[in-house]
């Protein structure tokens, strides 16, 4: 605030020159010039009352001569004033409406309004860089679960929709260069509760100094980064980022795990998925032949993936030489139908639309379905804006650049011990995850799981904490019993429990809490906030082990006390 005064004085130093300067000559001259009383004898204004008659002069109030009636000589002396007064404020105000309007002024008090409502949260957060699609999404999804955010985005308009959206807890942004470190900084990179910077942009570069900034100026921080190319996600990772996203690999690792584990690939999509989504549907794509339109980016993933599985993908290309494609590629854009049908879509179970442009996408699998209604149809949308006309082609499969990258970011943050369960998940047998999706589908209902961690530390849980310490027999199933009635089970699923260098994976009832476990769980919210006020209240968590009520507060044990003397 101190910059902004400061700057609002040098630009109208002139100004406020000129006024006090009217000011004090229309004052003196009142002081100088001998006026009559009411007696007849001359007299002459004090600098409070021509300071105070100057004032409401100046501003055309106009109450009267004050004290006495004027003189001929004050009255020209007084129309001398009020054109001066006034003139001079019409140059005062015009400056300061200029001043106000200019466009570095309004950005300074941007800035400064920006770090005030940094300074106001008290809490952890998260600084995002970038508020595309991507950045919405995961915006939205971590206000719901009441973590915060800070929003840094380089066009103005993305900042004005985040103005305007409706999200649960406040998230301040500003429109600035977020490769730039001293804008980091001003977002609050270095201050003690940022916890993570997730770089988000559309730029591989610009990620890549994201990473590189967070990790020199706060290494200790959670950084998570976008990287659209091989070639960048070794860069950032050089420089010890914690998590590298790539859309293209990510999908295509889901397509081949669709193909051989549609179990596992359940599994993933619900435990990635963002609050109150619905559960999403199981997914069985046929084996046999596919076509691949498109060999860029993402056409090269799709296609290392499922050549991975033994499937056999026939490739179609437009511009081969630039995309490196194989040498038994099809040229072609793939909207033809004849070249379609070269690449043998009649005989295909499945067709993979993968082009950088969604018209092409769509158009190829519209072609692709009058040649053979019975395929597995696969797109690639490039566009949030084009949701509603890819929801209208009823195809099996959609990858959506943003929902992949932010559902994958939001996981990781929601649940730290997230990454590492479903990498146990995915060495299982189909069977395996089956029997967990219809265990989790059991106590969900129709929405996706929340998950969450439960540290059994003096910080995060000191009840349950505290019992162990004291050796105390605690066992896993009393840490998901109701708070209000132990012989109820509450709507959740242990996954996962860390010991130091030990992992149990789906963790039986009988299993043994020690201090400094971590055990990743999956259900209902409420179960969640039970679980919270089961850790944390030493009273709830006996009455859990032992079913001995014991009074809290110091008027019910008195109470208690002496009806047990009655």
């Amino acid at each position: 605030m101190n910059n902004v005064i400061f700057v609002l004085l040098r630009r109208l130093h002139a100004p406020v020159i000129a006024l006090v300067s009217v000011y004090a000559i229309s004052v003196l001259g009142f002081v100088l010039i001998p006026g009559i009383d009411d007696q007849g004898q001359p007299y002459r204004m004090d600098f409070f009352h021509a300071f105070y008659f100057v004032s409401f002069m100046g501003t055309t109030i106009g109450f009267g001569e004050i004290p006495y009636p004027f003189t001929d000589a004050q009255r020209l002396w007084a129309v001398v004033s009020i054109y001066a007064t006034v003139i001079t404020w019409l140059y005062g105000i015009g400056s300061m409406l200029s001043a106000l309007q200019d466009t570095s002024f309004r950005e300074l008090l941007v800035s400064n309004s920006f770090r005030r409502n940094i300074r106001r949260i008290h809490g952890e957060f998260y600084l995002i860089c970038g508020y595309g699609d991507t950045g919405s999404m995961l915006v939205k999804a971590l206000t719901e679960v009441d973590k915060r955010a800070v929003v840094v985005e380089i066009d103005q308009d993305r900042i004005n929709a985040l103005e305007l959206e409706d999200l649960k807890h406040f998230v301040p942004g500003l429109c600035a260069d977020a490769s730039q470190p001293d804008t980091l900084i001003e977002a609050g990179l270095n201050m003690p509760n940022c916890v993570g910077v997730v770089a988000l942009t559309n730029d591989d570069a610009v990620n890549l100094r994201i990473s590189i900034t967070s990790k020199l100026l706060n290494p200790s921080q959670l950084t998570i980064a976008r990287a659209e190319s091989h070639d960048s996600e070794a860069n950032i990772a050089s420089f010890g980022t914690d998590h590298i996203i790539n859309p293209f690999d990510t999908f295509a690792g889901r397509l081949a795990m669709a193909l051989h584990s549609p179990g596992t690939y359940l599994l993933h999509e619900w435990m990635a998925s963002a609050p109150h989504e619905p559960l999403t549907d199981p997914l069985f794509p046929p084996t046999g032949k596919w076509v691949l339109c498109g060999y860029g980016r993402f056409g090269k993933a799709v296609h290392e993936r499922l050549r991975k599985q033994s499937v056999d993908v026939t490739i179609i290309e437009a511009k081969p030489e630039i995309t490196d494609a194989p040498s038994n590629v099809i040229i072609g854009r793939g909207t033809e139908a004849v070249t379609l049908q070269q690449a043998g879509i009649e005989d295909a179970v499945g067709v993979v639309a993968g082009t950088d442009d969604d018209g092409n996408n769509l158009s190829i699998l519209m072609t692709s379905r009058e040649l053979n209604p019975d395929l597995f149809m696969v797109a690639r949308q490039n566009s949030r804006h084009n949701d509603a006309v890819f929801q209208a082609a009823s195809l099996d499969l959609i990858m959506q650049r943003g929902s992949i990258i932010g559902h994958k970011i939001f996981a990781l943050i929601q649940s730290p011990m997230m990454d590492r369960f479903l990498r146990e998940a995915r060495a299982q047998e189909n069977e395996w995850a089956n029997e967990l999706i219809s265990r989790i589908s059991g106590i969900t209902g129709t929405e996706a799981p929340v998950t969450w961690e439960l540290n059994i530390t003096e910080k995060d849980s000191p009840a349950m904490y505290a019992a162990a310490r004291r050796r105390d027999r605690i066992q896993l199933w009393q840490l998901y019993r109701d708070p209000r009635n132990r012989d109820v089970t509450l709507d959740c699923i242990p996954l996962l429990c860390k010991r130091s260098e030990r992992q149990i994976l789906l963790p039986d009832d009988d299993t043994k809490i020690f201090p400094g476990d971590r055990i990743l769980f999956c259900g209902q919210a409420h179960a969640h906030s039970m679980m919270e006020w089961l850790s944390g209240n030493d009273n709830v968590f006996n009455y859990i082990r032992t079913g001995e009520e014991h009074p809290s507060g110091y008027l019910w044990r008195l109470m208690t006390g002496k009806r047990s003397k009655a």
